[in-house]
């Protein structure tokens, strides 16, 4: 679907704040169960919001699905001269503020800030990114657009927002965290090239009553030490991708999963078992060992000090204390870690107690 664009009317002196339509790029894509329309001047930009959220499944969570605005703008090229009254800035002048709004929302910015504003009331959001921005993609799809769809999908719907993966088949879903170096996105990894449908490897959006999860399937990131149990042809495969550099300084493959070879969920997963990653090895014992409630619950809060804080967590805990919970530890090759994660997930959960 092409990006609809609406031409200018009108000039800025009788149209502060640019609240009419302006030769704007319009498109509409259903994430994490929202409508979002996302609209911008700068076809660089929409070629950032394309290329992450084209393909994906639409999700949904209650009907109809919550509207939201996100208006993006590039800094530096908005033409915030035009109309009449309009003179050329001299030298010694700083740069005027452009006047932008989204539904709701007011703002003023120069040509060199990056702005986010954003507003569960009002269902929407307002980015402005520095022009020099777009030398860094990643970081401009990740810290601002990235932050703005998940905090207000988050917010509207009141979802607990977790920094855990999500995989399962059919409308079964494990809920897996673990501590930075457990092997959650080689987990993750394996689970993708042995078919078991994707919902998030570390963005996840649960609904606290019915425990549905939902996520935005469209990169797994991974780090190269992590494709030495892999095939050969597995290996080329995920050598083509293109690399990130995180803010640590690690560099990682950016894998689409919006390929043949992987299944993202068509729909939200219901969380039915908490998963706990370990960087133990299982030696000669089981690779998964039954937690108990109380230690299950302790752990899953010490994973998500943010979510922890959230008004929906004393739900959310209420409805994850009824689930079983388990400890992976690591075994001689992730595919047995799969394995253990399938036989959950044809519900041998009795047989594993």
């Amino acid at each position: 679907m092409r990006a609809r664009i609406i031409r200018p009317s009108g000039d800025i002196s009788a149209d502060p704040f640019r609240e009419r339509a302006e030769g704007l790029l319009r498109i509409h894509r259903q994430l994490l169960g929202c409508a979002f329309e996302f609209t911008t001047e700068s076809p660089e930009l929409m070629r950032l919001v394309r290329w992450a959220y084209d393909g994906l499944p639409r999700h949904r969570l209650s009907a109809p699905p919550a509207r939201i605005a996100l208006r993006l703008v590039l800094g530096g090229r908005a033409k915030a001269g035009r109309g009449r009254g309009a003179r050329m800035r001299t030298a010694d002048e700083p740069g005027p503020l452009t006047m932008l709004s989204v539904p709701g929302l007011l703002c003023g910015a120069s040509g060199c800030s990056t702005v986010a504003v954003m507003s569960a009331a009002q269902r929407a959001a307002l980015i402005v990114a520095a022009s020099e921005l777009l030398r860094y993609p990643y970081h401009l799809r990740y810290g601002l657009i990235e932050l703005a769809v998940f905090t207000l999908a988050a917010r509207v719907q009141g979802l607990m927002p977790l920094h855990a993966a999500c995989v399962g088949r059919r409308s079964r879903g494990l809920l897996l965290i673990g501590d930075s170096g457990a092997g959650k996105s080689t987990a993750v990894l394996h689970c993708a090239l042995r078919g078991l449908e994707l919902v998030s490897e570390d963005s996840l959006f649960v609904d606290p009553q019915s425990l549905l999860a939902t996520g935005v399937a469209n990169f797994l990131h991974v780090r190269r030490e992590s494709l030495r149990f892999l095939s050969p042809a597995e290996q080329r495969f995920i050598h083509r991708a293109p690399t990130i550099r995180r803010r640590s300084g690690v560099r990682k493959f950016e894998i689409d999963l919006r390929q043949r070879r992987f299944r993202l969920a068509p729909r939200p997963l219901e969380i039915t078992v908490l998963v706990a990653l370990s960087a133990s090895a299982a030696g000669s014992g089981p690779l998964l060992v039954p937690i108990g409630r109380g230690e299950a619950l302790a752990r899953l809060r010490a994973s998500q000090p943010y979510a922890a804080g959230q008004p929906g967590w004393v739900d959310f805990a209420k409805r994850m204390r009824a689930i079983p919970a388990f400890e992976l530890r690591r075994g001689g090759h992730p595919r047995e870690s799969v394995a253990a994660l399938e036989q959950l997930l044809r519900g041998n959960v009795a047989a594993l107690r």
